[in-house]
């Protein structure tokens, strides 16, 4: 309490620990685990390791932690850069594919490439569709001006130039007109894509609701970015640094678990409220509580 005005406030307040009733201790070792596991954790894996009282906490846990690992002005990709999008999204019967909409989530990536080591830092991001404004767009927030940007020959990527950088186009069909290998035109990029769905068809099982999408593709880069990283515990570092950061501060309210996972029977009680009965986390193992059989969003 602050003996000028009187007003109250916490260690915790303006971190993504601020009005939980999970202890420090067990927020702590989470973010150890969400640092320190190579391919991350889900919420479930969380749950079962910590004897977390219930899923939708553990998911929200998982969830406000996600969303504290963007820097606030954070250097753009700078050098060569490849850019493409891709859908992120199971196969739909009757839908076409290419840049054809369906209920899969259109997704920018951008990824550094001719660096000393192969590939550079990326970037990724959902889009609203493949046009000009969208991708002109993911552009200019991801890439530093004056960088060479190398796309395909896509209609949305023209212009680029005149953004202020240089702009190298490579046409897929040409490419095969002449025998070459049309997905060797961005190779760099296309190995990205693929391994941000493979990551989150292994540690996430695939179910990821849009809505959340972007929190996951955070993750991603967040992960990628330093998978050089020696020293885990710098990582886990960086971790409590954006969990108690000005990236937590603009995390204005909790991340509730229904709002991911609807249910014909949706809860009514808050994960993070006061009022919830039993103990938030740190229960003894075998103490008589069963996981729930929840659908795996984490």
């Amino acid at each position: 309490m602050c003996a000028d005005c009187g007003g109250r406030t916490s260690v915790t307040a303006g971190t993504i620990f601020d009005r939980t009733r999970t202890p420090l201790t067990v927020w702590f070792t989470a973010c150890w685990l969400f640092a320190t596991g190579k391919d991350g954790i889900s919420a479930q894996s969380l749950q079962r390791t910590l004897e977390i009282g219930s899923y939708q906490t553990a998911w929200s846990m998982l969830h406000r932690i996600r969303c504290a690992l963007v820097r606030p002005g954070r250097d753009r990709l700078a050098g060569t850069v490849e850019v493409d999008e891709t859908f992120i999204g199971g196969p739909e019967p009757g839908l076409r594919g290419g840049r054809a909409r369906g209920k899969k989530v259109l997704v920018g990536v951008a990824v550094e490439v001719g660096a000393p080591r192969g590939l550079g830092r990326c970037r990724m991001g959902t889009l609203a569709d493949a046009s000009a404004k969208s991708l002109h767009a993911f552009i200019a927030d991801h890439v530093e001006f004056g960088s060479t940007v190398i796309t395909d020959a896509w209609q949305g990527y023209r212009g680029v130039d005149r953004l202020g950088y240089i702009h190298d186009r490579r046409s897929q069909r040409a490419a095969a007109a002449v025998g070459e290998d049309p997905h060797e035109l961005l190779p760099s990029v296309h190995r990205v894509a693929s391994l941000a769905k493979r990551w989150l068809m292994g540690t996430h099982q695939g179910s990821v609701e849009e809505a959340h999408l972007p929190s996951y593709l955070n993750e991603f880069v967040f992960r990628f970015n330093r998978r050089r990283s020696r020293s885990r515990g710098l990582v886990f570092y960086r971790v409590l640094e954006g969990a108690g950061g000005s990236r937590a501060r603009a995390i204005s309210r909790p991340h509730r678990h229904q709002a991911a996972a609807p249910s014909s029977t949706p809860s009514t009680q808050d994960p993070w409220s006061s009022t919830q009965p039993g103990p938030p986390s740190g229960r003894s193992p075998l103490a008589g509580h069963r996981p729930a059989h929840l659908r795996l969003d984490g």
